[in-house]
């Protein structure tokens, strides 16, 4: 294929299975964050994304994000020239010689976990028939037009103060805080579970959170070397940024649970890193490594502290998606207005080296623009679900546990092992042991 630069098409290829390895390791991640009776529920909101918004993506998704537009809707939607892909089929990018079908599939991961990430507020209390529902519309009427707006030179893209240009390298306007922004909204929709702030509803399964902070942070990798487009020093700097931000950020989340509590924890280790991840996103290659551990530093300290604002403010964030994702987002977005360097190959300095305000100040519009967009159709969309069909689930399945109830499954068979324990003789020579 003339033109094809067989290296960057290679690592664009990798990273995009990098970004998918994520999703199924957010399903962990809020799998074992989750109850034991509804886990496996969790997890299948996860799956069920990948399902549901790969075949749309193709379908209308790539194409209202990327494709071209013209007229008066092009800053807020793209055309519909590339729908179904099958155009782009031998395409090949002018400048990064990397056919466009990697793109776009690099491109659909991302949509993928986006909307993932929502699930993890309203865990053990959301229909899945609801849910299935939510995920294609939301897909449509909010993730496609915002990352049109930072990516597909739409609104965000278009914004120009004082010569400042929004900066979003890899996904804290359109993924993290997009995400968090529509997960607070459905909080308020589906409301508190019941026994929220009264009973224990600790997680089940904390090696299933490491594990799924680990496969996250992997695949973080790819998520943001790959938004270089190109295995160069960009991507370098991506990969060196992203795990001195999240190392640091376990560092102060740790470091915030020994204050308040006197112990520092495995789920804390695991949140921190997340929040490193998240809050480093938009800034991977425009920050120099002392500045990704600035931003890493900031993260986890603050968002350590922003998951208990839910108790404080009565909004049931279940698995801490608004404390750790928008809070993280916002973080590492606004940061960009103060720790920018051209030094890190950026397009702008920020003020603490040398820039002036209007970096920030972009920034903050970005920010407010993409939360206040994305929480407000959210909540139009839940509501408009809730009332056609229910979005919460009656209280006895809430309380009996979704696995059972909505999918007659379990994922621990905790009554075959009390069987095995009646029926099973003493073992010789175990008999005083055992009394």
């Amino acid at each position: 294929m003339e033109g094809l630069d067989t290296g960057t098409t290679a690592w664009l290829l990798i990273s995009a299975a990098l970004v998918m390895l994520m999703t199924p390791g957010l399903a962990f991640f809020y799998g074992g964050m989750s109850r034991a009776k509804s886990v496996l529920n969790m997890m299948l909101m996860s799956f069920a994304s990948i399902a549901v918004v790969s075949v749309l993506w193709v379908l209308i998704g790539h194409t209202l994000t990327y494709g071209g537009g013209s007229g008066p809707l092009s800053p807020f939607i793209g055309g519909l020239d590339d729908a179904g892909l099958s155009g782009m089929i031998g395409e090949i990018d002018e400048e990064g010689g990397y056919p466009l079908l990697v793109d776009a599939g690099f491109q659909m991961m991302f949509a993928v976990i986006t909307v993932a990430l929502i699930s993890g507020a309203i865990a053990d209390r959301a229909k899945f028939g609801a849910w299935l529902l939510f995920v294609p519309v939301w897909s449509l009427l909010v993730y496609f037009p915002v990352a049109h707006w930072v990516w597909g030179g739409g609104l965000v893209q278009m914004l120009d103060i004082g010569g400042a240009e929004v900066i979003d390298f890899a996904g804290g306007t359109a993924v993290h805080i997009n995400a968090g922004a529509a997960a607070l909204a459905l909080t308020f929709v589906l409301g508190r579970r019941k026994g929220f702030g009264s009973e224990s509803m600790r997680p089940h399964n904390l090696p299933f959170v490491l594990l799924g902070a680990a496969l996250l942070w992997f695949g973080w990798f790819g998520f943001n070397g790959g938004s270089a487009y190109a295995a160069d020093a960009s991507a370098a700097l991506a990969l060196v940024n992203t795990q001195v931000a999240t190392a640091a950020a376990t560092g102060a989340w740790m470091l915030v649970e020994r204050l308040r509590y006197g112990k520092v924890t495995a789920l804390g280790f695991a949140s921190g890193a997340i929040a490193g991840l998240v809050a480093i996103t938009p800034a991977a290659a425009d920050v120099t490594p002392v500045g990704a551990i600035a931003v890493g530093l900031l993260s986890g300290g603050i968002c350590a502290y922003a998951i208990s604002w839910k108790y404080r403010f009565k909004y049931d964030d279940a698995l801490d998606v608004v404390g750790i994702h928008m809070v993280g987002g916002i973080i590492g977005s606004l940061a960009l207005g103060l720790l920018a360097s051209e030094l890190a190959g950026g397009n702008a300095d920020g003020l603490l080296y040398g820039g002036n305000a209007y970096l920030l100040v972009v920034q903050l519009v970005a920010v407010v623009g993409v939360a206040l967009y994305s929480f407000v159709v959210t909540f139009v969309i839940g509501k408009i679900i809730d009332l056609v069909m229910g979005f919460r689930i009656p209280v006895h399945v809430e309380t009996n546990g979704l696995d059972g109830e909505l999918h007659s499954e379990t994922a621990y068979a905790f009554d075959e092992l009390d069987d095995y324990e009646l029926s099973s003789p003493t073992p010789p020579g175990e008999e005083v042991a055992s009394r």
